[in-house]
Protein backbone atom coordinates (compact mmCIF):
# COMPACT_ATOMS: atom_id res chain seq x y z
CA UNK A 1 0.00 0.00 0.00
CA UNK A 2 1.07 3.63 -0.08
CA UNK A 3 0.68 5.46 3.22
CA UNK A 4 3.98 7.37 3.40
CA UNK A 5 5.02 9.76 0.67
CA UNK A 6 7.66 12.39 -0.13
CA UNK A 7 7.81 15.43 -2.40
CA UNK A 8 10.64 17.76 -3.37
CA UNK A 9 9.66 20.31 -6.04
CA UNK A 10 11.05 23.80 -5.54
CA UNK A 11 9.28 27.03 -6.49
CA UNK A 12 10.03 27.90 -10.11
CA UNK A 13 10.27 24.27 -11.20
CA UNK A 14 8.34 23.32 -14.34
CA UNK A 15 5.83 20.53 -13.92
CA UNK A 16 5.47 18.87 -17.31
CA UNK A 17 2.82 16.51 -18.63
CA UNK A 18 2.90 15.72 -22.35
CA UNK A 19 3.15 19.12 -24.09
CA UNK A 20 1.73 21.07 -21.13
CA UNK A 21 4.12 22.79 -18.71
CA UNK A 22 3.21 24.70 -15.56
CA UNK A 23 5.64 26.68 -13.45
CA UNK A 24 5.29 26.22 -9.71
CA UNK A 25 5.10 29.95 -8.94
CA UNK A 26 3.78 30.60 -5.46
CA UNK A 27 5.21 27.95 -3.13
CA UNK A 28 7.62 25.06 -2.67
CA UNK A 29 6.31 21.52 -2.60
CA UNK A 30 8.79 20.05 -0.13
CA UNK A 31 8.03 17.45 2.50
CA UNK A 32 10.50 14.72 3.35
CA UNK A 33 8.03 12.41 5.06
CA UNK A 34 4.25 12.65 5.00
CA UNK A 35 1.93 10.06 6.51
CA UNK A 36 -1.49 9.63 4.98
CA UNK A 37 -2.76 9.13 8.50
CA UNK A 38 -2.06 12.81 9.16
CA UNK A 39 -5.03 13.43 6.80
CA UNK A 40 -3.32 16.53 5.46
CA UNK A 41 -3.02 18.19 2.07
CA UNK A 42 -0.97 16.80 -0.80
CA UNK A 43 -0.31 18.09 -4.35
CA UNK A 44 -2.32 16.61 -7.20
CA UNK A 45 -2.80 17.45 -10.87
CA UNK A 46 -6.46 18.00 -11.71
CA UNK A 47 -7.47 17.82 -15.39
CA UNK A 48 -9.02 20.81 -17.13
CA UNK A 49 -10.36 21.16 -20.67
CA UNK A 50 -11.28 17.50 -20.75
CA UNK A 51 -7.76 16.46 -19.79
CA UNK A 52 -5.93 18.57 -22.36
CA UNK A 53 -4.64 20.85 -19.59
CA UNK A 54 -4.19 20.60 -15.83
CA UNK A 55 -3.92 22.62 -12.65
CA UNK A 56 -1.73 21.95 -9.63
CA UNK A 57 -3.86 21.84 -6.48
CA UNK A 58 -3.53 20.80 -2.86
CA UNK A 59 -6.12 18.21 -1.90
CA UNK A 60 -7.05 16.29 1.25
CA UNK A 61 -5.36 12.87 1.24
CA UNK A 62 -8.30 10.54 2.01
CA UNK A 63 -11.20 10.31 -0.42
CA UNK A 64 -14.28 11.37 1.54
CA UNK A 65 -17.54 9.59 0.62
CA UNK A 66 -20.48 11.80 -0.33
CA UNK A 67 -22.60 10.28 2.44
CA UNK A 68 -20.29 11.65 5.15
CA UNK A 69 -21.95 14.84 6.40
CA UNK A 70 -19.35 16.47 8.66
CA UNK A 71 -15.93 16.07 10.25
CA UNK A 72 -17.34 14.23 13.27
CA UNK A 73 -18.80 11.55 11.00
CA UNK A 74 -15.56 11.49 9.04
CA UNK A 75 -13.50 10.83 12.18
CA UNK A 76 -15.89 8.02 13.15
CA UNK A 77 -15.67 6.44 9.69
CA UNK A 78 -11.89 6.08 10.08
CA UNK A 79 -12.51 3.48 12.78
CA UNK A 80 -14.21 1.31 10.13
CA UNK A 81 -12.24 1.83 6.91
CA UNK A 82 -9.51 3.88 5.26
CA UNK A 83 -9.70 5.56 1.85
CA UNK A 84 -6.07 6.67 1.56
CA UNK A 85 -5.61 4.03 -1.16
CA UNK A 86 -7.99 2.45 -3.67
CA UNK A 87 -7.31 -1.06 -4.97
CA UNK A 88 -7.09 -1.18 -8.77
CA UNK A 89 -8.66 -4.62 -9.09
CA UNK A 90 -11.89 -3.48 -7.37
CA UNK A 91 -11.91 0.12 -8.53
CA UNK A 92 -14.86 -0.20 -10.91
CA UNK A 93 -16.81 -2.52 -8.63
CA UNK A 94 -16.77 -0.22 -5.60
CA UNK A 95 -19.71 1.96 -4.64
CA UNK A 96 -17.19 4.29 -3.04
CA UNK A 97 -14.69 4.62 -5.89
CA UNK A 98 -16.43 3.82 -9.18
CA UNK A 99 -17.92 7.24 -9.95
CA UNK A 100 -14.63 9.01 -9.26
CA UNK A 101 -12.73 6.45 -11.34
CA UNK A 102 -15.07 7.07 -14.28
CA UNK A 103 -15.28 10.87 -14.00
CA UNK A 104 -12.62 12.35 -11.71
CA UNK A 105 -9.19 10.89 -12.30
CA UNK A 106 -6.15 12.86 -11.15
CA UNK A 107 -2.40 12.46 -10.77
CA UNK A 108 -0.71 12.46 -7.38
CA UNK A 109 2.73 14.08 -7.42
CA UNK A 110 5.57 12.27 -5.67
CA UNK A 111 9.36 12.30 -5.47
CA UNK A 112 9.45 8.98 -3.62
CA UNK A 113 7.52 6.82 -1.19
CA UNK A 114 8.25 4.57 1.78
CA UNK A 115 7.53 0.91 2.34
CA UNK A 116 8.56 -1.90 4.71
CA UNK A 117 10.18 -5.26 4.11
CA UNK A 118 9.34 -7.93 6.71
CA UNK A 119 11.67 -10.63 7.97
CA UNK A 120 11.13 -13.20 10.71
CA UNK A 121 14.40 -14.37 12.30
CA UNK A 122 14.68 -18.06 13.06
CA UNK A 123 13.04 -18.85 16.40
CA UNK A 124 11.24 -15.49 16.57
CA UNK A 125 7.47 -15.15 16.81
CA UNK A 126 7.44 -11.64 15.35
CA UNK A 127 8.51 -10.08 12.09
CA UNK A 128 11.13 -7.35 11.98
CA UNK A 129 10.23 -4.53 9.58
CA UNK A 130 12.91 -2.68 7.62
CA UNK A 131 11.91 0.60 5.92
CA UNK A 132 12.88 1.47 2.36
CA UNK A 133 12.68 4.65 0.32
CA UNK A 134 11.61 4.01 -3.29
CA UNK A 135 12.04 6.52 -6.12
CA UNK A 136 12.81 6.93 -9.81
CA UNK A 137 16.49 7.96 -9.72
CA UNK A 138 16.41 9.78 -13.07
CA UNK A 139 13.35 11.90 -12.21
CA UNK A 140 12.79 14.68 -9.66
CA UNK A 141 9.11 13.81 -9.50
CA UNK A 142 6.71 11.28 -10.97
CA UNK A 143 3.00 10.56 -11.20
CA UNK A 144 0.82 8.19 -9.20
CA UNK A 145 -2.66 7.41 -10.52
CA UNK A 146 -5.34 8.90 -8.30
CA UNK A 147 -9.05 9.66 -8.11
CA UNK A 148 -10.60 12.69 -6.44
CA UNK A 149 -13.93 13.62 -4.90
CA UNK A 150 -15.23 17.11 -4.03
CA UNK A 151 -16.74 17.03 -0.55
CA UNK A 152 -18.97 19.51 1.28
CA UNK A 153 -18.96 19.70 5.07
CA UNK A 154 -22.69 20.15 5.68
CA UNK A 155 -22.03 21.65 9.11
CA UNK A 156 -19.91 24.53 7.80
CA UNK A 157 -20.52 24.67 4.05
CA UNK A 158 -16.78 24.29 3.38
CA UNK A 159 -15.93 22.48 0.13
CA UNK A 160 -12.65 20.61 -0.36
CA UNK A 161 -11.19 18.16 -2.85
CA UNK A 162 -10.24 14.77 -1.42
CA UNK A 163 -8.35 11.95 -3.13
CA UNK A 164 -7.09 8.37 -3.00
CA UNK A 165 -3.95 6.85 -4.49
CA UNK A 166 -4.53 3.83 -6.71
CA UNK A 167 -2.53 0.70 -5.85
CA UNK A 168 -1.73 -2.32 -7.99
CA UNK A 169 0.09 -5.65 -7.74
CA UNK A 170 3.80 -5.26 -7.01
CA UNK A 171 6.40 -5.51 -9.75
CA UNK A 172 9.52 -7.61 -9.07
CA UNK A 173 11.29 -4.84 -7.11
CA UNK A 174 8.30 -4.01 -4.95
CA UNK A 175 7.46 -7.67 -4.40
CA UNK A 176 10.90 -8.02 -2.79
CA UNK A 177 10.53 -4.83 -0.73
CA UNK A 178 6.85 -4.97 0.20
CA UNK A 179 7.05 -8.72 0.63
CA UNK A 180 4.14 -9.05 3.04
CA UNK A 181 1.31 -7.59 0.96
CA UNK A 182 3.12 -7.30 -2.39
CA UNK A 183 1.38 -4.09 -3.46
CA UNK A 184 2.63 -0.79 -4.86
CA UNK A 185 1.17 2.57 -5.90
CA UNK A 186 0.23 2.70 -9.57
CA UNK A 187 3.06 4.76 -11.04
CA UNK A 188 2.42 5.99 -14.58
CA UNK A 189 4.82 7.00 -17.32
CA UNK A 190 4.28 10.52 -18.65
CA UNK A 191 2.43 9.16 -21.67
CA UNK A 192 0.14 6.97 -19.58
CA UNK A 193 -0.35 9.74 -17.01
CA UNK A 194 -1.63 12.03 -19.75
CA UNK A 195 -3.97 9.30 -20.96
CA UNK A 196 -5.27 8.74 -17.40
CA UNK A 197 -6.38 12.39 -17.28
CA UNK A 198 -8.42 12.27 -20.48
CA UNK A 199 -12.19 12.53 -20.47
CA UNK A 200 -14.30 9.66 -21.77
CA UNK A 201 -11.95 6.73 -21.19
CA UNK A 202 -13.60 3.32 -21.47
CA UNK A 203 -13.85 1.13 -18.39
CA UNK A 204 -11.43 -1.28 -20.07
CA UNK A 205 -8.80 1.45 -20.48
CA UNK A 206 -9.34 2.76 -16.95
CA UNK A 207 -8.84 -0.73 -15.54
CA UNK A 208 -5.71 -1.31 -17.63
CA UNK A 209 -4.12 1.98 -16.56
CA UNK A 210 -5.07 1.52 -12.90
CA UNK A 211 -3.37 -1.90 -12.93
CA UNK A 212 -0.20 -0.80 -14.74
CA UNK A 213 3.07 -1.99 -13.21
CA UNK A 214 5.93 0.47 -13.64
CA UNK A 215 9.14 -1.20 -14.93
CA UNK A 216 11.15 -2.42 -11.96
CA UNK A 217 14.48 -1.64 -13.64
CA UNK A 218 13.61 2.07 -13.72
CA UNK A 219 12.92 2.19 -9.98
CA UNK A 220 15.26 2.21 -7.00
CA UNK A 221 14.87 1.16 -3.37
CA UNK A 222 17.30 2.06 -0.58
CA UNK A 223 17.22 1.14 3.11
CA UNK A 224 16.80 4.01 5.55
CA UNK A 225 16.84 4.54 9.30
CA UNK A 226 14.04 2.85 11.23
CA UNK A 227 13.11 6.11 12.94
CA UNK A 228 12.79 8.06 9.66
CA UNK A 229 9.23 9.12 10.55
CA UNK A 230 10.41 11.12 13.56
CA UNK A 231 13.90 12.15 12.46
CA UNK A 232 14.38 15.81 11.52
CA UNK A 233 16.47 14.63 8.59
CA UNK A 234 15.64 10.95 7.93
CA UNK A 235 18.39 10.50 5.35
CA UNK A 236 21.41 12.38 6.70
CA UNK A 237 23.42 9.28 7.60
CA UNK A 238 23.01 7.88 4.10
CA UNK A 239 24.36 10.85 2.18
CA UNK A 240 22.13 9.93 -0.76
CA UNK A 241 21.67 12.88 -3.08
CA UNK A 242 18.40 11.78 -4.65
CA UNK A 243 16.58 11.43 -1.32
CA UNK A 244 14.71 14.42 0.11
CA UNK A 245 16.77 16.16 2.78
CA UNK A 246 14.39 18.93 3.86
CA UNK A 247 11.15 18.57 5.78
CA UNK A 248 8.83 21.52 5.31
CA UNK A 249 5.09 21.61 6.01
CA UNK A 250 2.90 22.06 2.96
CA UNK A 251 0.98 25.32 3.14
Amino acid sequence: MCYYNSINIQKGKLIKLAKVEKELKNFNLVKGVASGFEYGNWPILKPTEGGKDFEVALAHWELIPSWINNTAELAESRNKFTTLNATSEKLLESRLYKDAALKRRCLVLSSGFYEWQHYKPEGSKKDIAYPYFINLPTQDYFFMAGIYQPWVDKSTGETIDSFSIITTKANSLMAAVHNKKQRMPTLLTEELAYEWMQEGLSEKNIQALASFQYPANEMQAVTIKKDFRTSIDPTESYNYAELPAVIEALK
